[in-house]
């Protein structure tokens, strides 16, 4: 049976598509199919925005016309045809779904408790349990830049036992409350006093965050009609978290300036838009968010001249509007979820997971676990594993936004602990132009670090037999790569992600140097995790040797089978080559008939076949046919390529065609992990390999790489 979960509030404000998210992300770590359906919608032209973030969210193969019920005037005009199309709309879309988060209507057409009612008769009809959300802030208070005062813990269980009279008419089912937007010094008390009115379901509060009710810059330029005439459009994404208004002399407001902050500059005050704006690229100052520079007063060509010089990416926005029009239209401007907004969706995922028993809510949903691994299950899986070992990692690249953006995300999720190379400065104040919170991260620059003369008397040590001396050494370990390496090497870090800026062999080569292989193992090679649609396969080796021997690949084979267990792939081994069994010779299927006899006889234990065609190798009809009674032809989950050529160009097809997500390259056979990132790296690759490392660290801890 589909499990099926209806969200619905009392009124409006509550952040219900946040708390929506939050269960979306919960379902996906063990579900494969999760669709989302929105019974009430607004007609129009525009797309509802909750419904495409959660379809993008949940991965959805399902279309947003399969995803709706009815308008808002269906159910105006008619609401028992509505509520029997909904009803037919929603069995549509359960039949091809293992769970369905129904998202109940926004409070923006008719009065809350009609609307309210309305959404438990629909929560009903579905037989779907009800998650009620209550918002925290009274949404009738004044708001400034999506802040409200917050409720008290009476007014909130008041609210609760309003809403289940309400749901318990309408003969819907109740399972759990969140109350959202809690006063965050009030968690318990709140918990407590609503759960006197449901004594029989769990409560849980989440507490107000700042920055998921912070507007963008980008949502400010909507709001108020401005125009983009400086800066980098990338950083419209950041957050907002307050306003000032520069009326007065410069000096005044320089002291005034505060992390976050839009300044609103009268056009006709130049000297006061300079002035911000270098105390923007100052060190000794906040970096702000933009500056909004209202009123019709053209800037005259000497500042402009002056403003070229300083290359600030700060956004600078022009409005023709009044001060006072301006602000209040700043002030207006709502801090909505969206999908080009990462940091609030990392926050949501923290948020949701710390204050909510995701564990309890799988169980109130039945939510029933599958054999399917899908790339968002896989993803999850290792990013609790990472969690777990609390390994501390380096990434060398710290002048990289694609770095800096993935150390936020694995900071928020807890997914390691994290040092970044380079001028701290800079480092931070980048951060702080994309809205970054690095306060947690340790940041070194290897130009000056007290570690240097103890790194290059290590490294002079480890390198004597090749002629290193000592003032050689103090060069080569003010490289990133190298100082990275001796971090992990010393024990200052468990493991090393880089490559997102360089090449293969700047990142892995100082490895060989340093860190070396593990015992009984004669070669690094790497591995590719394979995420299709409803499983995960191992590819190796995809990076390192271009043409192994009969030796290494046997080395190889194994290598790869360990790393497939520690990350929860059963090993069943495919020795590819172009011909199966028997039916093939020559030089190239005799090297891998030869690595596989070595690997049976180095670890009986394994189930290896080869020399196995591809086909034979993954397809069970094919497999049955060419090899008869093989435990591996047409079930392999590990795939090892005869050479470098065959194995990256079939990883790379597989990933096109195919739309599998690969992560990786995940190297394999040194003493401590090192990674290397493709240099096209995505910030989520990026995230990935730093969880894969981490789980690395936590494996080697235990010895042998096998878990406690």
């Amino acid at each position: 049976m589909t499990a099926r979960i209806y969200l619905t509030a009392v009124d409006g404000r509550s952040g219900k598509s946040a708390v929506a998210l939050g269960v979306v992300y919960s379902l996906l770590k063990q579900t494969p199919r999760v669709g989302i359906f929105r019974p009430l919608i607004r007609s129009g032209e525009t797309k509802d925005r909750v419904l495409q973030l959660l379809i993008a969210a949940a991965h959805s193969d399902l279309s947003y016309e399969e995803s709706i019920g009815v308008t808002y005037e269906a159910a105006h005009n008619d609401p028992e045809q509505a509520l029997s199309e909904i009803v037919s709309r929603y069995k549509k879309l359960e039949s091809k779904c293992d769970a369905v988060v129904i998202v109940g209507s926004d409070y923006t057409d008719i009065p809350a408790p009609t609307e309210f009612a309305f959404n438990a008769k629909i929560a009903a009809n579905l037989d779907a349990p009800v998650l009620l959300v209550i918002g925290g802030r009274d949404a009738s208070g004044l708001e400034t830049l999506g802040q409200l005062p917050a409720r008290t813990p009476r007014e909130l269980a008041s609210t609760v036992d309003s809403a289940l009279t309400q749901l318990k008419e309408a003969h819907a089912r109740h399972i759990a409350t969140v109350i959202n937007r809690a006063d965050a010094n009030a968690l318990d008390e709140i918990i407590s006093t609503v759960q006197k009115e449901v004594p029989d379901s769990p409560v849980w509060a989440i507490p107000e965050n700042e920055l998921l009710v912070a507007p963008s810059v980008a949502t400010v330029l909507n709001s108020i009609g401005g125009t983009l005439v400086r800066g980098d459009a990338e950083l419209l994404d950041r957050e907002i978290r307050g306003i000032v208004i520069a009326g007065m002399h410069m000096e005044h407001v320089l002291g005034r300036l505060t992390e976050g902050a839009v300044i609103v500059v009268p056009a006709d005050r130049s000297e006061t838009l300079l002035a911000v704006v270098m105390a923007h690229e100052a060190t000794t100052f906040p970096t702000i968010a933009a500056v909004v520079m209202n009123g019709d007063f053209p800037l005259v060509p000497d500042v402009e001249r002056l403003l070229d010089g300083i290359k600030s990416s700060l956004p600078i926005i022009r409005v023709n509007s009044g001060t006072f029009d301006t602000v209040q239209a700043i002030v207006r401007a709502r801090g909505l979820l969206s999908e080009t907004a990462q940091r609030k969706f990392d926050t949501v995922y923290e948020l949701f997971t710390s204050h909510v028993d995701v564990d309890e809510l799988q169980r109130l949903l039945a939510v029933d676990t599958s054999n399917v691994r899908t790339p968002l299950m896989f993803a999850y899986d290792l990013f609790e594993r990472a969690s777990a070992t609390s390994s501390h990692i380096v990434l060398p690249e710290g002048n990289d936004d694609r770095v800096l953006r993935a150390a936020s995300t694995a900071l928020s999720r807890g997914i390691a602990q994290l040092t970044i190379l380079g001028d701290e400065t800079e480092v931070r104040r980048r951060a702080g132009e994309l809205g970054l919170d690095l306060s947690k991260v340790a940041i070194i620059n290897p130009e000056n670090s007290d570690l240097v003369e103890e790194f290059a008397a290590e490294y002079a040590r480890l390198r004597a037999h090749k002629g290193v001396t000592l003032e050689t050494a103090r060069e080569r370990v003010t490289d990133v790569s190298y100082f990275g390496t001796m971090m992990v090497h010393m024990g200052l870090a468990d493991g090393m992600v880089s490559g997102a800026a360089h090449t293969t062999a700047h990142t892995i080569k100082p490895s060989f140097e340093i860190i070396k292989t593990k015992p009984g193992t004669s070669v690094v090679s790497s591995v590719f995790f394979m995420a299709l649609a409803d499983r995960v396969l191992v590819y190796g080796d995809c990076a390192v040797n271009p043409d192994p021997t009969a030796a290494q690949l046997a080395d190889i084979a194994i290598s790869s089978a360990d790393t497939a267990a520690q990350f929860g792939v059963e090993p069943r081994i495919a020795m590819l080559s172009y011909s199966t069994g028997e039916s093939g010779s020559g030089a190239d299927v005799d090297k891998v008939r030869a690595a596989t006899k070595l690997a049976k006889e180095r670890r009986p234990d394994l189930l290896i076949e080869g020399p196995i065609q591809y086909d034979a190798a993954s397809d069970p009809a094919t497999g049955a046919a060419k090899l008869p009674g093989s435990e591996v032809a047409g079930r392999a989950t590990v795939f090892i390529f005869p050479d470098l050529n065959t194995g990256n160009n079939t990883y790379k097809a597989v990933q096109r065609s195919a739309a599998a997500i690969a992560v990786g390259p995940v190297l394999q056979g040194l003493n401590k992990p090192v990674n290397d990132l493709s240099r096209g790296a995505t910030t989520v690759d990026i995230v990935n390999t730093i969880a894969i490392t981490a789980v690395q660290a936590g494996l080697a801890t235990t010895g042998n790489g096998e878990t406690e």
